[in-house]
């Protein structure tokens, strides 16, 4: 985790501890006002705050949905993770069930679709995977 991150986590845990009795069973991210408070999130109100810091950081729709949506993140860290692994050489097989489990997928293969569902993503196996070919094709002349 990039350290720009755990502090902005450590600003956050300072300030709910602050705002709400933190138990050893509560989740990280709480409600801090009325009778939800120090309840877990609930969807509609991380939709909200998403939509908020949407609107302040100025982030605009690239894909099918009316607006970026939280799972875009999620997206985005996949396969920029991925694409960083093929510019470093990394042997992005081995890395794949570590990438897997850490976003949460049930199955290796979920994450293996980014692979072939992300144009970027598959140009650049292509790439990789011609000079294989060139070497194996046969002149009929």
């Amino acid at each position: 985790m990039h350290p720009t991150t755990s502090e902005a986590l450590r600003r956050h845990a300072t300030l709910r501890d602050r705002e709400v009795g933190v138990t050893e069973e509560m989740p990280f991210f709480v409600a801090t006002r009325g009778r939800r408070q120090g309840c877990a999130l609930c969807l509609r109100h991380v939709r909200r705050v998403f939509e908020d810091l949407r609107e302040e950081l100025g982030w605009v729709n690239r894909g099918a949905h009316a607006a970026p949506r939280v799972h875009d993140l999620r997206h985005a860290f996949v396969v920029g993770r991925i694409l960083r692994w093929q510019a470093e050489g990394i042997d992005i097989d081995q890395q794949m069930l570590a990438l897997s489990t850490y976003v949460g997928h049930a199955n290796v293969t979920n994450t293996y679709w980014y692979l072939s569902a992300v144009p970027e993503l598959l140009a650049r196996a292509a790439e990789q995977f011609e000079p294989l070919i060139a070497d194996t094709e046969v002149d009929h002349v």
